[in-house]
């Protein structure tokens, strides 16, 4: 027992630099495949919603809101081709998914359109907040600032929202409950496929 230990022991592979570099590289990776499902998840939600609300201050804040999005998704594929990173393989999930909850929250009125708008706008700030130290430890400036912006108009359809009724909403405790924790479950398998 304590030969077969020490035999462990010694077969511990030694950290080196480009093992670090290697998990930086992939951290990198992960991080920009899931803003870009993330983001094409927002412009499929906005898509959900524009398709039954067509007027109102609602559907204008909408349109807003999805042409940041729009806009945060054309830097990502542009990330995509740069650092060499494959999309996630659940991008056919997250178009059907995306609209879906964007239709169906649509179709239960305008504030409940908004209160989807809200969860996930939180459960964003938090998932950015956490890539900005990310970035910011691994040197990696210009990303950082990048996301910095793009948290600032996440922010912003939050406070749209929240001005539009979001948690005035029937269920809107279970119902944003529900949404962040699926966002949250989106973000967890878009990082790993």
């Amino acid at each position: 027992w304590i030969t077969k230990k020490l035999t462990l022991r010694r077969k511990k592979k030694k950290f080196s630099p480009s093992d670090s570099i290697s998990n930086a590289k992939e951290t990198i990776a992960s991080m920009i495949r899931v803003d870009h499902a993330g983001e094409f998840g927002a412009i499929r939600i906005y898509d959900g919603q524009l398709a039954v609300l067509k007027k109102g201050e609602a559907a204008k804040n909408i349109r807003e809101m999805l042409s940041h999005e729009k806009k945060h998704l054309a830097y990502f594929k542009q990330l995509l081709n740069d650092y060499k990173v494959r999309p996630t393989i659940l991008h056919p999930l997250w178009d059907f998914a995306g609209y879906f909850l964007g239709y169906a929250t649509a179709k239960m009125g305008e504030k409940t359109a908004m209160l989807c708008t809200a969860a996930v706008e939180e459960v964003i700030d938090e998932h950015y907040s956490d890539q900005l130290k990310t970035f910011n430890k691994l040197g990696k400036k210009g990303l950082a600032k990048k996301i910095q912006k793009f948290q600032a108009d996440e922010k912003q359809h939050l406070n749209q929202a929240l001005k539009l009724g979001a948690y005035e909403a029937d269920f809107s405790d279970k119902l944003s409950s529900f949404i962040k924790l699926s966002s949250k479950i989106a973000i967890w398998l878009s990082k790993k496929f």
